[in-house]
């Protein structure tokens, strides 16, 4: 019989869950007594690369949070594959209740205070969670415990980068629950969690999502300006007060919601002290000419925060560094390094962005893994992270980016130009024909980049 196997010190147990970005498994470790959770990324043919991002997300994130409302962190690492392993909360999740809906309008005001509570404690150490969710809310101990929000992997943080805004320009989320500016790409706004609770609230009360289920980007930003039909209108018996504080969160201005989630919590549970407003009456869903102007008219487009407004201003620049993994050789290894060690030099409070660009076919499909069955972002990942060690920076202020585009000149110049890119390095390869008749990359970028340019060359002998 063979030993188990073993990552870093946790041995693995059996699998507990498969979600859609991700496995769980129950691990074991002589120095923490658990019960232990071991969290890897799906990584077979055909899965999403944003599933390996938002993992990095996660691994950022979550050790750095603390208190009742979050799963306390014993570890992350990138080999053999990504993992991340925290404590199993027993109680489970509230998927089981969408079997039983509607609810009570007191249970779901429970509910929502409670979860409010989470997302107080989460927003007062500077994260946003962007996908809040039956599924991601758990109840420590059962149904009478503290609300646990797990799943971190879209979250925003204040002082980390955003690697998910970084590098994809389609917002990801659970489109039921998202929020207007979210679906915008605006990240990072509290009051889209929110909204993301009000929603799931109306829910719970009604049985019915009030935005439906969009598959579409166009159905998905129609919450900008189509209102559901009152709780009341559904459940008779809804209190004027609780479709007042739900109808608040589903304001498509994030300014007309609650300021926090605090105020939220302490609304569901004083009913008395929630202030009724035109909102508490409705019956029935605004007209479709109403509908129409919020449509077509600009003035009555809700006023949508910018990014900048919701998160702190970054105030150290953006150095870029190009890797081609497949043709750089030792000596342009070793130049590229020192060349970022001298910009950090001038530079110190600069972050590093580390690039490596996944070419992709334009006509046939492309596997996903190399001719040894690993998955080819990952294998990249660790490439870049190997690469970049030596620069010994904190993971705040290191990063690393697999691009998936046809061109690499081009998507290197997207990501400079989304990202504000103020210094960008690179490798210049060794002339070839093709590259005397149609350029380089290192020119192409060198030309189009909005941004200064280092192109590292090593003297051939």
């Amino acid at each position: 019989m063979s030993a188990p196997k073993v990552i870093a010190g946790f041995t693995l147990g059996p699998v507990v869950h498969r979600g859609g970005m991700a496995v769980l498994r129950e691990v074991t470790h002589p120095e923490h007594p658990g019960p232990l959770l071991m969290k890897m990324p799906k990584l077979a043919e055909g899965e999403d690369p944003a599933a390996i991002v938002s993992f990095e997300m996660e691994q950022m994130i979550l050790p750095r949070l603390t208190g009742p409302h979050v799963p306390k962190c014993y570890g992350t690492g990138h080999e053999p594959t990504p993992w991340i392993v925290m404590e199993r909360i027993h109680g489970g999740s509230l998927l089981p209740y969408l079997k039983r809906l509607p609810r009570d309008p007191a249970e779901v005001a429970h509910i929502g205070a409670m979860t409010a509570d989470a997302l107080d404690g989460l927003h007062r150490q500077g994260v946003v969670h962007l996908d809040i969710k039956p599924s991601n809310i758990l109840r420590r101990g059962g149904e009478d415990g503290p609300v646990v929000l797990v799943d971190f992997g879209l979250s925003r943080a204040a002082m980390l980068p955003d690697l998910m805004e970084e590098e994809f320009r389609l917002p990801y989320g659970t489109a039921p629950y998202m929020a207007p500016e979210q679906a915008m790409g605006i990240r990072g706004d509290p009051a889209s969690d929110l909204f993301a609770l009000g929603v799931l609230m109306y829910f719970f009360l009604t049985g019915r999502r009030p935005f439906g289920d969009p598959q579409r980007m166009s159905d998905l930003k129609r919450r900008l300006w189509w209102d559901p039909p009152p709780p009341r209108a559904l459940v008779p018996d809804c209190p004027p007060w609780l479709q007042e504080v739900i109808l608040r969160c589903l304001e498509p201005s994030p300014e007309k919601r609650h300021a926090s989630a605090a105020q939220l919590a302490f609304d569901l549970r004083n009913p008395g002290a929630v202030a009724l407003g035109p909102r508490a009456e409705r019956l029935r869903r605004d007209s479709w000419t109403r509908r129409l102007q919020r449509r077509f008219h600009p003035e009555f487009q809700p006023q949508l925060r910018r990014k900048a407004a919701a998160l702190p201003q970054r105030d150290a620049p953006i150095v870029a560094v190009a890797l081609d993994l497949e043709a750089m050789s030792p000596a342009m290894s070793s130049a590229l390094l020192d060349m970022v060690g001298r910009v950090l030099a001038i530079r110190p409070n600069a972050r590093v962005a580390c690039l490596n660009v996944l070419r992709t076919n334009l006509l046939r499909p492309d596997s996903t893994l190399d001719r040894e069955g690993r998955n080819k972002h990952l294998q990249r990942l660790l490439e870049l992270r190997h690469w970049s060690a030596p620069l010994a920076l904190p993971e705040y202020r290191l990063t690393h980016h697999v691009l998936e585009a046809v061109t690499e000149g081009g998507a290197i110049l997207e990501y400079a130009s989304q990202n504000r890119v103020d210094h960008l390095i690179l490798g210049a390869k060794t002339a070839g024909i093709t590259q005397r008749m149609l350029g380089s990359i290192a020119g192409e970028v060198a030309r189009d980049a909005p941004c200064t340019v280092t192109i590292v060359r090593v003297r051939e002998f």
